[in-house]
């Protein structure tokens, strides 16, 4: 017998929090006929191509937006119909077949077709895709065009995780077309085309007029970057943005909350995991018993007081609360300064000093500096790098493992296999993982369930990585911003719900 699914299938997933902001015009005056926002962000991208590129400042502006999948989470946690109507699944959960949409255009006015799907998943498969979550698609065994409104998608074996990933960048639908640039130019099927992008800068969004679902609130969305957090805080205050996607600086909260008038504040929670990364694979992290010594020596709740104004939530896992396999894992490495300064005694590490390389995001330097303390109290002494990010970070750190420690928020949803996979940064062993992740997929609910919470646990008891904390949204906005949700648990940074009161 075939499930059948459509808008009901609740998915076992943490929901996706969406943002927005103004283009310009000043927070005192009226703003019922505007259709203009410009939201401010942080991270900004190096390009516009997620597929050769990491980082999670591309998909967050693009998916979505721009691209979309055959199917999206909402704010409650279900998989809902995109591209795709609806869907059977196969007696032996095996084969996907989607309905898809008909009467859908690419932005370049091409037609949406099975053939797309087709592509574009083939082409996550391929070499063309370099970014690491591509082994999202690996289980994926073919795929088959039936008519153009149907595609049938089969698995190599039954997978627990695979639909829920598809709504993240793997799940991207392309133009067979529009691939020849994807760094400068994005076509998709979204509610809005990039109208101009400037690295370093600005993305300004222009809504589309042929688009297939409800027409987007605003005609033009600009996401802004500020690498300065109290420069983002003060152009929200001036009227230059309308929304701090993410305030960057949680010791200013209360100046926007005295004034309620003109501003609203919301905290809600995220998906990303800010992880003291450890190099597992080569350098003194080799050793286990010098990460032991680290966990140990790390007291992540003094880092979230001193670093982020204690805003964030201790979770000891690369699992956030929302999750299904989430468990609470704090107590697995309680602080005991004693036994770190035991352990680096033992270890031969005492008074060695480890390149640590911190991006030049307001999280990370506020975290490291809280975290070279700690360590040098247990005998550790810490050489601080700041990096630029994206550029060279994802280079010297990221791509070319140039680090023994280093301070990364992962935003992606449910990446712990990723961050923790084969040839990551980490330098993780997978295999003491991958049998568990694997019986984990193939098996029921409930076994999934479990899998996945050994696998989480495999990789907190093995001193793997520090959990600093599960990063807070901390969103400021104009007060007559509607649209704005509280948590941002997914890749994508959705602007068609954002408007004017």
């Amino acid at each position: 017998m075939k499930k059948r699914f459509g808008l009901a299938l609740v998915a076992a997933a943490s929901s996706l929090a969406l943002v927005g902001c103004n283009a310009g015009a000043s927070s005192s005056g009226s703003s019922e006929a505007r259709t203009d926002m410009v939201v401010a962000h942080t991270a900004e991208p190096a390009n516009l191509d997620f597929t050769t590129s990491a980082g999670a400042a591309v998909p967050q502006a693009l998916m979505e937006n721009v691209y979309e999948s055959l199917v999206r989470i909402d704010q409650e946690g279900q998989i809902q119909p995109a591209l795709a109507e609806s869907w059977d699944l196969s007696e032996d959960r095996k084969t996907y077949t989607f309905k898809l949409r008909k009467g859908v255009k690419f932005s370049s006015g091409a037609d949406f077709t099975a053939e797309d799907v087709k592509f574009s998943y083939e082409r996550v498969k391929s070499d063309e895709w370099k970014n690491a979550l591509k082994s999202k698609m690996d289980v994926v065994d073919s795929i088959n065009v039936v008519d153009d409104a149907t595609v049938e998608i089969t698995l190599s074996h039954p997978s627990n995780r695979w639909l829920f990933d598809l709504a993240s960048l793997v799940g991207a639908i392309f133009d067979q077309d529009g691939v020849s640039d994807l760094a400068n130019k994005a076509v998709g099927t979204g509610p809005f085309t990039v109208d101009t992008f400037t690295r370093g800068q600005q993305i300004v969004f222009a809504s589309r007029d042929d688009y297939w679902g409800e027409a987007p609130k605003l005609d033009k969305v600009t996401f802004k970057y500020f690498k300065d957090p109290v420069a983002s805080a003060n152009a929200l205050k001036s009227g230059e943005v309308d929304v701090l996607a993410n305030l960057q600086a949680p010791d200013l909260l209360s100046s926007f909350e005295k004034e309620g008038d003109k501003f609203k504040v919301v905290e809600g929670t995220s998906n990303g995991e800010v992880l003291l990364a450890l190099n597992n694979a080569d350098g003194v992290f080799k050793d286990k018993k010098v990460r032991e010594a680290v966990m140990y020596a790390l007291d992540e709740q003094a880092i979230i007081d001193t670093a982020w104004s204690g805003h964030g939530t201790l979770i000891g896992s690369m699992v956030p609360p929302t999750d299904p396999y989430y468990e609470d894992l704090n107590d697995v490495w309680p602080h005991d300064v004693e036994k770190a300064k035991k352990l680096v005694e033992e270890a031969g590490v005492k008074d060695q000093t480890v390149k640590f390389t911190v991006p030049n995001l307001p999280y990370a330097t506020a975290s490291a500096n809280v975290v070279v303390s700690q360590l040098e109290a247990v005998g550790l002494k810490a050489k601080v790098e700041t990096q630029e990010f994206p550029a060279v970070w994802l280079d010297k750190t990221f791509t070319n493992h140039e680090y023994d420690m280093s301070i990364i928020n992962h935003i992606e949803a449910r990446d712990i296999l990723t961050v923790f996979g084969e040839g990551y940064y980490t330098g993780y062993d997978s295999k003491k993982i991958s049998d568990i992740a694997a019986k984990a997929d193939e098996g029921s609910e409930e076994e999934y369930t479990e899998g996945m919470k050994q696998v989480a646990r495999t990789i907190t008891e093995d001193a793997a990585a520090g959990f600093l904390f599960l990063f807070p949204n901390l969103v400021v906005t104009n007060s007559k911003v509607t649209g704005v949700a509280e948590n941002q648990v997914s890749d994508a940074f959705r602007i068609a719900d954002l408007g004017w009161e």
